[in-house]
């Protein structure tokens, strides 16, 4: 029985799919995105905390979503490397670091958008109430936004990690490139209707808040600039907003293309190759956009380029 037991705890994971031809690029090419990610997000964190003139509270908001975007990476990538040279059928993964996975990739998932969110307010309080700015949006108030966008994703998301590890277990493969919270509840053959029940409650209503807010916050700074008709204030907007808003639509358009996958079980392949996109891509672009967008950004970093 104690072998027994033993057996189950350690899982066997399907991991990255790829063909012996392919594993050195993959390797290689995964490697250098990871650099990547995690050399452009914390560096611009060390940038925003270090320059005097950047610490106002839309970049040190941002700070949250680099932070985020560099733990996403490190939830999936290291593991997926660690993987590419090892056959399929010895890819081997505790339980628990499984759960461990699993609640660090839905909780990455949950933060960035309640991260969005959080700055869609203060995109909406700049433009549209100018002159209390500064007053609303204090230091007490950016660390309160920070730490709601951070503590409610990770109650949603610690029920849902629990809703799955308190089913007991009578398999131990799981299908997907990384451990996720479908793939542990899968496990069991127990009737896990609730945890569909939660899982597509507490998503659909993470996606709705995050999108009505965004829409809204936006369609309010757009009626005020046709309102106003001041070249100034548009030009403001539209440069302050941009990059919110193709960060914002980079995530839907992430999370969103995994969803309809899931509708089209011929597609399993597509959609566990966009699972891994989901926390490749926008990580490796947020920071990107934010520097080449944000003009005092961009003009730091090119000061110290040019240094």
């Amino acid at each position: 029985m104690d072998n027994e037991s033993v057996d189950m705890d350690v899982l066997q994971l399907e991991g990255l799919k790829v063909s012996p031809q392919s594993s050195v690029p993959a390797f290689v090419l995964l490697l250098l995105i990871y650099i990547f990610i995690m050399v452009s997000n914390i560096g611009l964190v060390v940038l925003i905390s270090t320059e005097r003139s950047l610490q106002q509270p839309m970049y040190l908001l941002f700070c949250n979503m680099s932070i985020n975007d560099a733990f996403g990476a490190t939830t999936i990538i290291p593991r997926l490397l660690s993987d590419v040279f090892t056959p399929m059928t010895q890819r081997y993964i505790h339980y628990n670091d499984c759960v461990l996975q699993a609640f660090c990739a839905h909780f990455h998932a949950a933060v960035s958008h309640t991260v969005l969110m959080i700055m869609a307010f203060d995109r909406y309080v700049a433009i549209c109430s100018p002159l209390r700015y500064a007053a609303i949006m204090t230091g007490r108030t950016v660390a309160a936004l920070s730490v709601a966008a951070w503590t409610v994703p990770f109650l949603l998301v610690l029920i849902l990690i629990y809703l799955s590890v308190r089913l007991s277990r009578c398999r131990r493969v799981v299908l997907t490139p990384f451990c996720d919270n479908a793939s542990l509840f899968k496990l069991s053959c127990e009737n896990v209707l609730i945890n569909h029940v939660y899982g597509l409650g507490a998503g659909f209503a993470m996606m709705a808040a995050s999108l009505c807010s965004v829409t809204l916050t936006y369609l309010r700074i757009a009626i005020l600039c046709l309102r106003s008709r001041n070249k100034t204030l548009n030009s403001k907007a539209l440069q302050t907003c941009a990059s919110h808003l193709a960060v914002y639509v980079i995530l839907l358009l992430a999370g969103n293309i995994i969803i309809i996958l899931h509708r089209f079980q011929n597609l399993s392949s597509h959609r566990k190759m966009a699972s891994i996109l989901f926390h490749v891509v926008p990580p490796s672009v947020n920071a990107v956009i934010y520097g080449l967008q944000i003009k005092a950004v961009r003009e730091r970093i090119v000061e110290l380029c040019v240094k």
